[in-house]
């Protein structure tokens, strides 16, 4: 395992590494443009989900729109005589008039608005399913590799029947089913609690089958260090299994939990979008990046193609995705035990 291997004051020994030829700049970069796309996307949540009132009524404001402002072009590449007047006629009739800075939909509505709370939403379910792959994976990974025997036989052969599984195939098969269920108790597709057991539902369907590489690689980790020298020396000692994993085996994980949970993330966001795109995912009116290029691809024609639909939430997934890979394969980089920096 990468670092140094201790138990109760014994002597360190260090194992020997090879370095990795990595770019030490993309894992910096990634990080930053994640930090700005999170931050974008999670502290605008208060004012793209705030109620505003429109038309004598209170709606979100990411629902918000007005149809003589429908489909027109990003503000900042500016606007043509017959788009400008609709602007000017909007504003001087006065009230709600949506952010114009990326454009409008079908709908006049915002797609900044539904961009930034899309956003908020993909990452929310991508990092949320991450975090319960890899913990999957960590339990039944470490219990597999340190029990041994008859539960470790067991538990990889679960793995294998999965692995044999088309793993979009059962998230679509989950949610598919689970949308018949919420559907047969009459909710409204447009109330919160409808959009809440959805979300709700696609996210434990992507995290509750994407534990399967985490708990191999975890399984492989435990099997290596149980033969190291400081495991025998906490045998020898008497100690109990459950002080010898959490204290001794747990901590010497945390490099390779870090690294495939850090790559899990892009491949639950892409799981989601790709789902929301499909329309199995997220749904109406509640925006996420997929679903707002499904939407935005019904709008590409040869007539009048309004590319701002499909280009805006396709430029964030791929800011995204190319951004967690990066810091992915820096983690990677710098916590693998063979090819890793010391």
């Amino acid at each position: 395992m990468a670092g140094t291997i201790s138990i109760q004051g014994s002597s360190t020994a260090k194992t020997p590494r090879v370095r990795a030829r990595s770019s030490g700049w993309a894992g910096p970069i990634g990080l930053v443009i994640l930090i700005l796309v999170g931050l974008g996307c999670f502290a605008s949540l208060p004012w793209t989900v705030g109620p505003i009132e429109i038309a004598g009524g209170i709606e979100r404001r990411y629902e918000a729109g007005d149809l003589s402002l429908n489909l027109l072009p990003p503000s900042i590449f500016g606007y043509d005589a017959e788009d400008q007047a609709r602007v000017d006629a909007a504003i001087e009739k006065g009230g709600f008039v949506p952010s114009l800075t990326l454009g409008t939909d079908k709908l006049g509505r915002s797609v900044m608005t539904r961009v930034l709370l899309g956003g908020g939403v993909s990452l929310g379910i991508g990092l949320a399913s991450a975090v319960i792959a890899v913990s999957i994976g960590t339990l039944l990974g470490g219990i597999a590799g340190f029990a041994g025997g008859r539960v470790d036989a067991g538990i990889m052969r679960v793995v294998d029947v999965l692995y044999g599984l088309p793993y979009i195939l059962l998230v679509v098969l989950i949610s598919v089913a689970a949308d018949g269920v919420i559907g047969r108790l009459g909710l409204d597709p447009s109330s919160s609690a409808r959009q809440l057991v959805n979300v709700a539902t696609l996210l434990v369907a992507i995290g509750g089958v994407g534990w399967l590489t985490t708990a191999r690689v975890i399984r492989g980790q435990v099997l290596s260090l149980r033969a190291q020298p400081f495991m025998e020396a906490c045998r020898a000692q008497g100690m109990g299994s459950i002080r010898q994993f959490v204290h001794h085996l747990l901590p010497n994980l945390v490099g390779p939990i870090i690294v495939y949970g850090t790559l899990a993330v892009p491949a639950a966001i892409l799981s989601e979008s790709f789902l929301s795109f499909l329309g199995i995912g997220v749904e109406e009116p509640l925006p996420s990046w997929g679903n707002l290029a499904s939407e935005g691809l019904s709008e590409l024609n040869t007539v009048r193609s309004r590319w701002w639909l499909l280009a805006w939430p396709c430029a964030f997934i791929a800011i995204t995705l190319v951004s967690l890979n990066l810091i992915g394969d820096r983690l990677k980089a710098r916590f693998d035990p063979v090819h890793g920096s010391p």
